[in-house]
């Protein structure tokens, strides 16, 4: 039996974020679910000028059913041949934060990295740095093109 029967998949609407979903839907039993679950992080203007004058208002609704639709269309091509029941999810917040708080019920979590290295690093950090340290659960990180190589290789053995 495999320890994961529910796997919860951050996704950024990045190829390396694909390639994590994709291999998650191999580890999974067929009674298993993948929650694939994208967070839009909210953009909170620095100066003083009024929203109006930076550009039209989004209402957060908005914002989350177009992202909804797009995760929809993402999971539907990546996942496309492969009998796996997934949840799609789409919150605002941060990134990191809403993660964590997604891991309730979850089994692991995999996720890609962005491979961020030096200041963007330091100033921006890194979320799966974040999560990797602070998660409950078991954490499968894959990075860029090595997530790529590991689901070739998940698919050739399978």
């Amino acid at each position: 039996m495999t320890p994961f029967r529910r796997l919860l998949v951050p996704h950024d609407f990045s190829d390396p974020a694909n390639d994590a979903l994709r291999f998650a839907a191999d580890l999974v039993p067929s009674n298993g679910k993948l929650v694939v679950l994208h967070v839009v992080v909210p953009f909170v203007p620095v100066t003083d000028i009024p929203p109006a004058g930076i550009g039209s208002y989004i209402a957060p609704d908005e914002l989350v059913d177009g992202a909804k639709k797009q995760l929809d269309r993402m999971i539907a091509k990546a996942l496309k041949g492969k009998q796996v029941s997934v949840d799609a999810k789409v919150v605002i917040g941060d990134a990191y934060q809403r993660i964590i708080a997604a891991t309730r019920g979850m089994d692991g979590v995999v996720m890609s990295t962005s491979g961020r290295t030096g200041l963007s690093h330091l100033f921006i950090g890194s979320v799966a740095e974040k999560v990797v340290r602070h998660s409950p659960i078991p954490v499968i990180t894959l990075r860029g093109s090595a997530g790529r190589k590991a689901v070739r290789r998940a698919e050739k053995s399978g």
